[in-house]
């Protein structure tokens, strides 16, 4: 459920009104609902309620600093994949001792800030980086607390790009070598090994990739524990899936009690990375009609915000609803929604059946929460759009829109040619 909404035939969320925001912000603007946000992370916290757990946000799906500190208000750790993306989650309150490091590629730069800052633990992904990781703490002299990423070779059927459990995919380690990369930590006294970790892929809607993983992960726990090591941590990633068009995905509560029922005599504390599930469909992407056209074969609807503000459907033709911000009576009319960038994969949808559209119209990309504006650029020198945040009756501008002077300011013409 999320409380996106028409009003009289305005679209809203929560209680403010769409159309006031752009009258304010302009367009394109990204929307986050606040109260989506909460229900959303206390449904999925309260699920795993039963055993020791830690809710560690993927900071990846959304990094917005005011997201994280509203997560951070519920009780929110953060998963990280940066350097960037660790200095956003402390910045925004969440507690180092709540945070882990995940990532198949940590420079040493950033290996060294989360020791340094005193993190749960890393998430190791290579016997190389184990090894580097070691290398850094002794000079350091600082503990380094790790779980070894392990890759089950399980496919958890997704769109190829966001599936990573399989034995072909960069992440992790490969399941024979995780009692080898253990044993081989007990040579340097600066590295402690606390627990495994596994993330098997994004927007699953099957329960069935989960449970033949975690019956891999147990049997690996077990022999380590038998081996001697004390372990305390079982990080299952994140992954589940949320409704985009017509996708079941297991309620959180029906994947809590699976993962529950696996686990729980292993005497672990769980650690989850929920993050579309979270913030996915507290979101929306509102965007300006800016032409209307058709070449014969096909009716265009040209729109302000391209694929560099909402990659997903270029890159994995992922299918988001769009609506119209106003209600419209007209008869519906097969178009493809398209974006300004010089790109034929510049699109929104394509051949989809929607109300008749006219210059000036404002619609909304439903679900446009995740893997939205943090996956946005600049390109063909496009500012990146606001963000926004309602909450209740109030809305609060939490990313202003960027100009061509930020995109400038970075770049510099050689001193030396200023004299030619």
């Amino acid at each position: 459920m999320h409380y996106f909404g028409y009003k009289k035939g305005v679209l809203f969320c929560e209680n403010v009104s769409v159309l006031d925001i752009v009258k304010e912000v302009g367009t394109p603007v990204y929307i986050y609902s606040a109260k989506t946000i909460r229900r959303h992370y206390k449904i999925f916290s309260d699920s795993f309620k039963e055993i020791p757990s830690l809710v560690c946000y993927s900071v990846k799906a959304n990094s917005n600093i005011a997201i994280l500190a509203l997560l951070k208000k519920l009780g929110a750790g953060a998963d990280v994949v940066s350097g960037g993306e660790l200095k956003r989650a402390l910045k925004a309150g969440i507690s180092p001792q709540k945070i882990v490091f995940s990532g198949v590629g940590k420079t040493e730069e950033e290996i060294k800030m989360g020791l340094e800052k005193g993190i749960l633990m890393f998430n190791v992904e290579s016997l190389e980086e184990l090894q580097v990781l070691g290398e850094i703490a002794k000079e350091l002299k600082k503990m380094a607390y790790f779980a070894l990423r392990v890759n089950p070779n399980v496919d958890s059927k997704t769109h190829p790009y966001i599936a990573t459990g399989l034995r072909r995919s960069k992440f992790g380690i490969p399941e024979d070598l995780i009692i080898e990369a253990y044993k081989i930590s007990l040579k340097n006294p600066y590295l402690k090994g606390i627990g495994l970790d596994v993330h098997i892929g994004s927007q699953l809607t099957s329960v069935e990739p989960f449970i033949e993983t975690i019956k891999r992960l147990k049997n690996l726990w077990q022999e380590l524990i038998q081996l001697g090591f004390e372990l305390k941590y079982l990080d299952m990633g994140g992954g589940l899936g949320i409704v985009y068009e017509n996708e079941e995905p297991p309620l959180p509560q029906e994947y809590a009690e699976i993962i529950i029922r696996e686990v729980k005599d292993l005497g672990a504390t769980l650690i989850l990375e929920p993050g579309r599930v979270i913030v996915g469909n507290a979101g929306i992407l509102v965007t300006k009609v800016l032409y209307t056209k058709s070449n014969l074969e096909r009716n265009f609807v040209v729109v302000d915000a391209g694929m560099n503000d909402l990659i997903r459907p270029a890159l994995y033709q992922a299918y988001h609803k769009i609506v119209p911000v106003e209600e419209k009576e007209e008869k519906e009319v097969i178009i493809d929604v398209v974006g300004p960038i010089c790109e034929s994969g510049d699109f929104f949808a394509r051949e989809r059946k929607l109300p008749l559209l006219k210059r000036g119209d404002l619609i909304a990309i439903m679900s446009a929460g995740a893997y939205g504006f943090v996956m946005s650029s600049n390109y063909n020198s496009r500012p990146r759009p606001a963000e926004v945040l309602v909450d209740g009756e109030e809305f609060y501008i939490i990313r202003r829109r960027e100009n061509i002077e930020d995109l400038l300011n970075l770049e510099s013409i050689p001193h030396a040619w200023n004299s030619s």
